[in-house]
């Protein structure tokens, strides 16, 4: 079985097109919709990397990314997060995570393949 990636998206668009942009590789794939969710799937099943993005619904990316970095468990989990935003809004992220990764969104299947074989392999 290949590492897992959750995916962590609001929109079902979004959850399709990364799924799709994954769907070559053997990398197995947790959805969560919301950051309550996502928390809840991290108990169930510990990722090898995490793609997130930041306006989520109950718990926000940011919110969601700041707890699992303050987690022993959770600290080595990789993030790509993936948003319309710039990564300048978000720089105390990286300052807590040098390793924190942004795609601006839109971006290619190539870029998030790049990427994510950066991370996990």
């Amino acid at each position: 079985m290949g590492k897992t990636i959750m995916i962590v998206e609001d929109e079902q668009a979004f959850h399709d097109l990364y799924t799709m942009m994954l769907e070559d590789t053997d990398y197995e794939i947790v959805r969560a919709y919301d950051g309550d969710e996502a928390l809840a799937k991290l108990e169930e099943k510990k990722p090898d990397l995490i793609i997130l993005d930041i306006l989520l619904d109950l718990v926000t990316g940011d919110t969601f990314f700041l707890y699992i970095k303050g987690m022993p468990e959770y600290l080595d989990i990789p993030v790509i997060i993936c948003s319309s935003f710039s990564e300048k809004a978000y720089k105390n992220l990286k300052e807590m995570d040098p390793n924190l990764m942004f795609l601006e969104k839109p971006f290619t299947k190539e870029k998030m393949i790049e990427e994510i074989k950066a991370k996990i392999g």
